[in-house]
């Protein structure tokens, strides 16, 4: 008898297919409240008070009111349909703590990179950390309250990204925004797969 393989009872319904996406972006810019606001299960947090440690580390300007911050992830579920699955690890934004990345991008199909235009220049460290390890993403917006809107063309250019690359609007605090966010990043992926392979069949 084989004791290291598990058998699926006959007639059991297949288990529906597994997907991680990384939600990541500068610090305060609402990964949090992303993960928290989709997922179908009590979030996973480790969020730890901000303390006078912090000062002159972490940047505060725009998000003033922020007390607590992410050291590790948060981790969140959605079930999209009965065979797809969506597992959301949610990054620390700050430098000091990227040493978490690396470990949570493994297996990732693709990644979302939430922006504020209060701090653009936030999203520049996680578009270059996918850039460079060729994983698929996207560009969230998060329209916070107060904050000037620019076109998304506007902010496509500010960040310097390949055309392709999908920017679009969100509210992090509204479930079906985030559903379409998702959604975005998926097909996303699916067409850069589907032409690495016919790239690499010679189509």
């Amino acid at each position: 008898m084989d004791y290291g393989r598990s058998e699926r009872p006959a007639g059991a319904a297949p288990l529906p297919t597994a997907i991680k996406i990384l939600i990541a972006g500068g610090f305060g810019v609402g990964k949090t409240t992303v993960v928290g606001t989709v997922s179908e299960t009590k979030p996973l947090r480790t969020e730890e008070v901000l303390t006078e440690t912090g000062i002159g580390i972490d940047d505060l300007s725009g998000v003033e009111e922020k007390t607590t911050t992410t050291v590790a992830m948060d981790f969140g579920r959605i079930t999209l349909s009965d065979d797809l699955v969506l597992y959301l690890f949610g990054t620390p934004g700050q430098d000091r703590f990227w040493f978490v990345w690396d470990e949570l991008a493994l297996g990732a199909i693709g990644a979302v990179v939430l922006a504020d235009t209060r701090r653009l220049a936030d999203c520049f460290p996680s578009i270059d950390y996918f850039e460079g390890r060729g994983t698929p993403f996207v560009v969230a917006v998060n329209c916070f309250e107060g904050a000037k809107q620019y076109r998304l063309d506007e902010v496509q250019g500010a960040l310097d990204l390949d055309p392709d690359v999908p920017v679009v609007l969100c509210d992090a605090r509204e479930r079906e925004s985030v559903k379409e966010v998702l959604i975005t990043l998926l097909e996303y992926a699916m067409k850069l797969r589907e032409e690495r392979r016919r790239a690499a069949a010679g189509d």
